[in-house]
């Protein structure tokens, strides 16, 4: 029973230290101290049951030894099969998405290179969506790591997408809104596609799938009614312009379709100040839970009130004012001020198709 005690103390205190585990300093750190309490506790439990005989404490050392070196053993073990622990449990470390973060990823890679717009809305999304999961202590690295991947779709086109078309040349202008419709909705169907192609978790999948839900696709809807309209044709029918989903299913799937859909519309405002950023971001939260986007996911009221307020800040954080400052030159603040001082607010876009 001693023995069995012991183990059970050995193992809570791994367990204590792997909540989270984002590198391999974890483990490593586990173990050592998971070794000190093996060790520790069989050198307390032999001095209770073995009697004070010569050469005691050679034996108790060599037992208490073994414990350590065991598990300093099995740590090492655990390290190298890890990998394939994952893939056959399904399970997604901390390690595994610090490691899909990281820049140099060659599906980030692709999207910096192919679609840098893109490229830039997701990490601004990704800071958005992080803010957001810290306030209700959601999984905020997952979050991260979603955000930066749910837009990979729009690799194959990059240019029918407003956030990669530099010039003032909008592609949709000789499509159909049905064909238009086809391109947008299309980008998270191949960006299923490439996660699966490139090996990327099945939780990392979700989010590609599910950051627009069954939304609908309202300027190319509205153009498509307007259209029928004028050729006095039938009625456009809604549910041929919404996303096929599915829904979030969970909060961390839930922030970053807020997310997603916030920073693209801020993007389009003439002046993004404090009030009417506030205004635009309850909008759009209200507006999707009414829309039964977040039907599927456990996300209360008191929660979605405090993802809402995280965004707001770090909206407000991300399109902060700045003062001119007078030059001896007579030159206005802006052309007197260091390039490196400047705030980078996108200007009011002439197309909507990436934010549908």
């Amino acid at each position: 029973m001693a023995f069995f005690i012991l183990l059970i103390a050995g193992c809570a205190t791994a367990i204590a230290q792997l909540r989270e585990v984002r590198h391999r300093n974890t483990l490593i750190r586990a173990a050592i101290g998971t070794a000190a309490v093996l060790g520790s506790g069989t050198i307390l439990l032999q001095l209770l049951e073995m009697p004070m005989v010569p050469d005691v404490w050679e034996k108790i050392l060599v037992m208490a030894l073994s414990s350590v070196l065991t598990t300093l053993g099995v740590s090492f073990v655990v390290l190298g099969i890890l990998p394939s622990i994952e893939k056959i449990f399904d399970i997604t470390t901390g390690m595994t998405l610090a490691e899909l973060r990281d820049p140099k990823q060659p599906l980030l890679r692709q999207l910096q290179q192919r679609a840098p717009g893109t490229y830039n809305h997701s990490l601004q999304v990704a800071n958005v969506a992080e803010a957001a999961a810290d306030a209700i202590e959601a999984d905020s690295l997952l979050v991260y790591v979603g955000a930066l991947y749910h837009d990979i779709g729009k690799i194959n086109k990059p240019e029918y997408f407003v956030e990669n078309q530099s010039g003032g040349y909008n592609r949709h202008e000789k499509l159909s809104p049905a064909m238009s419709l086809l391109v947008i909705i299309g980008h998270v169907k191949n960006g299923i596609e490439l996660a699966r192609e490139y090996g990327l978790p099945r939780s990392i999948l979700h989010f590609i799938e599910s950051h627009h839900g069954t939304t609908l696709v309202e300027y190319f809807f509205h153009a498509a009614k307007v259209k029928a309209e004028g050729a006095d044709q039938a009625e456009v029918n809604e549910i041929e312009y919404r996303y096929p989903g599915p829904k979030p299913r969970s909060k961390e799937a839930a922030i970053l379709m807020l997310s997603d859909a916030v920073e693209s519309a801020t993007r389009a405002l003439t002046e993004p100040n404090p009030s009417r950023i506030e205004a635009l971001v309850r909008k759009l939260s209200s507006k999707r839970l009414e829309d039964g986007q977040f039907d599927q996911c456990e996300l209360s009221f008191k929660e979605l009130k405090l993802i809402e307020d995280a965004i707001i800040n770090r909206l407000l954080a991300i399109h902060h004012g700045r003062i001119s400052y007078p030059s001896s030159g007579g030159r206005s603040g802006d052309e007197a001020e260091p390039r490196t001082a400047s705030v980078s607010v996108m200007p009011p876009t002439q197309v909507k198709p990436a934010s549908a």
